[in-house]
């Protein structure tokens, strides 16, 4: 039986490779996204400390300037939030230009593994008519050779 060789075998490859690659970007622009969030949720938990500060310094001993400074940090804190929003939504438009690539390369892919299939029945389809009609030769040549 002859070997079977797919002639697009290198672009098979290649989309294999490109999907593989993509993978990877995906994930990177996964764990951006998470570091950014870990980022949002650092802010809030050091937002909710200046909060307690604020509500402590209120009861304790009224210290205007503390408190003053107080309310400026949980203003700043506002700020750091608001940016790391518009951070996260980057993040997150990012990782969904990649998730559309990573798609596209997974059909590419399957694109090229159904050529392939394709042609390795064509392939067998070949063989079994050629292996059929050697077997046809083979007993129309030991049935003449009983007839003599």
């Amino acid at each position: 039986m002859a070997k079977f060789i797919y002639r697009m075998q290198n672009i098979l490859n290649l989309k294999l490779k490109l999907e593989e690659q993509q993978k990877m970007e995906f994930a990177a622009a996964r764990k951006r996204l998470d570091e950014e969030e870990d980022k949002l949720t650092l802010l809030f938990h050091r937002k909710a400390g200046y909060e307690e500060e604020g509500r402590r310094l209120r009861e304790d001993n009224l210290k205007v300037q503390d408190i003053l400074d107080n309310g400026n940090a949980l203003m700043q804190m506002d700020e750091y939030i608001a940016v790391q929003k518009i951070e996260i939504r980057k993040a997150e438009e990012a990782l969904e230009k990649e998730r559309q690539k990573l798609q596209e390369a997974v059909q590419e892919r399957k694109i090229q593994e159904k050529l392939r299939e394709n042609a390795f029945e064509a392939f067998m389809k070949e063989e079994n008519a050629r292996e059929s009609k050697e077997v046809d030769e083979l007993v129309s040549y030991t049935y003449g050779q009983k007839r003599r």
